[in-house]
């Protein structure tokens, strides 16, 4: 089984950034592994949001790491994803939370983490972390421990 290319829109296509908050920009494939659980982790190093209150930029690491079950985030997709957040006001917290929901309306994983390893403002760093497991399956107690055992 290949991938289908005909359901990826933003793979080996010309790439448009979006200049606004844009989920309906990700993508997703099957997954050729439901057999199996596995872990899939993205780093994207150069994440750009602004402050909703000052409007001056902010700056992390996103960090996602998932177990997919039918569907499996497109990478291109994701960076498009994230770079859209770019000229978006939000909260640290505010990213987190939205980039992990966004993925779980997506794909569906069994489980999904989501943490951002924000650059220091006024001397401090945020590092806000954000789980989930799928209800009433072993990966909802995965969520819970993690929560529980999290430190950075």
């Amino acid at each position: 089984m290949s991938r289908n290319r005909e359901e990826l829109q933003s793979l080996g296509n010309k790439t448009t950034y979006s200049q606004n908050y844009a989920p309906e920009v990700l993508e997703t494939f099957e997954n050729k592994h439901q057999d199996n659980d596995y872990w899939v982790r993205f780093n994207c190093p150069e994440f750009t949001t602004l402050c909703p209150i000052t409007g001056q930029p902010d700056f992390a690491e996103i960090r996602i790491s998932y177990l997919p079950d039918r569907r499996m985030v497109e990478s291109k997709s994701l960076k498009l994803y994230l770079f859209s957040f770019r000229s978006h006001g939000d909260f640290h917290e505010d990213c987190v939370n939205t980039i992990m929901k966004d993925l779980i309306r997506l794909m569906a994983p069994k489980y999904i983490e989501v943490t951002g390893l924000f650059t220091p403002r006024g001397g401090i760093s945020i590092y806000p972390y954000a789980n989930y497991g799928r209800p009433g399956t072993k990966y909802e107690q995965l969520a819970q421990e993690r929560l529980m055992h999290h430190d950075m």
